[in-house]
């Protein structure tokens, strides 16, 4: 009897060992804080990894840079440092301009066209990555993006010489050919940037100019509506092919259930943040036909460039998006 006992619970001890080492845990760096809907997102994708999976996969999120810095999360799950993370897609537009167009301006300013764009990038964006050993799990894009300024901007030649935040090649550009003086800008930084008067300017989405207190350092709000720029989650494809089959299976599964969350997300975030904006006393205005002109211009002369560098994919994608 006793020896029996002694073989059942090492056989208990060796069956909970090997559940155990079936268990995995997967380090998520993010660049956002936990108030951005994309983070809140990514915390029930990682509840619904944990749920389906049974435990068998938790997935930990560092977020707000805590873990890796922005441009450093897309090379850290390329390398392996990590399994998994998120980032804003169009920093990778060095590595090739398709990454970069759903920041052109003017060129998708509506949901609608937004999923239509998505439609066209992704099977591109989708070869691209699998050539850096990477896999996309979904993407979501932010609210459309506005302009945000210490002072009124009523055309487009009141931007010229404002020291402008940028936080990629593509919004560098954009100010340039605005005639404002670029500087690079993460979003943890930016009410500091502000204060501090290393920047003066920016456009980005009512998220961040809400979730950064924006009334704190800058009066004016305007709605120009330029673009909506996604941020993409990516898993390493070796760490990915190490689950086993039923927990690869829930893992898509959540990423699909992530994606749809997050881009209804995205939308109710767009009144609910500049409702707050108003609140906190931003001047919430309507762009000029002046100034939607020039900045309109600006685009048109950003997707000529865009075109003639990014050959034949750009071509593909155009096609496919204006088709």
């Amino acid at each position: 009897m006793k020896l029996f006992k002694l073989i059942g619970g090492a056989a208990f001890a060796v069956a909970a060992l090997g559940v155990s080492a079936q268990a995995e845990t997967w380090d998520m760096p993010t660049p956002y804080p936990d108030a951005t809907f994309h983070t809140a997102n990514i915390h029930d994708f990682a509840k619904d990894v944990a749920d389906k999976t049974g435990g068998k996969l938790e997935i930990k999120v560092h977020s707000a840079g805590s873990l890796f810095k922005h441009p450093e999360i897309s090379k850290a799950v390329r390398s392996g440092q990590v399994p998994v993370g998120e980032f804003f897609l169009s920093l990778l537009n060095n590595d090739n301009p398709a990454f970069g167009a759903d920041s052109l301006p003017f060129l998708a300013t509506s949901y609608g066209d937004a999923e239509k764009l998505w439609a066209a990038q992704k099977p591109i964006i989708d070869k691209l990555l699998d050539v850096q050993g990477l896999m996309p799990l979904y993407a979501v894009p932010w609210p459309p993006q506005g302009l945000y300024t210490t002072k009124e901007i009523k055309t487009v030649d009141d931007l010229k010489g404002v020291k402008f935040r940028t936080y990629n090649a593509t919004l560098e550009e954009f100010a340039n050919l605005a005639g404002a003086a670029p500087t690079q800008v993460e979003v943890p930084d930016i009410p500091q940037a502000f204060t501090t008067g290393r920047v003066e300017a920016m456009i980005t989405s009512p998220s961040t100019g809400a979730n950064s207190k924006a009334w704190d350092f800058l009066s004016h709000y305007t709605d120009i509506q330029a673009w909506l720029p996604k941020n993409i989650v990516v898993v390493n494809k070796r760490s990915f092919r190490r689950l086993d089959d039923d927990v690869q299976a829930a893992v898509l599964e959540a990423a699909a259930a992530a994606e749809t969350r997050g881009w209804e997300m995205s939308k109710a975030e767009t009144a609910a943040k500049v409702a707050i904006l108003k609140e906190n006393g931003i001047t919430v205005v309507e762009p000029s036909e002046e100034l939607m002109s020039g900045l309109k211009a600006i685009g048109a002369d950003m997707l000529a460039n865009w075109k003639a560098s990014a050959g034949d994919e750009g071509t593909a994608l155009l096609d496919a998006y204006n088709n």
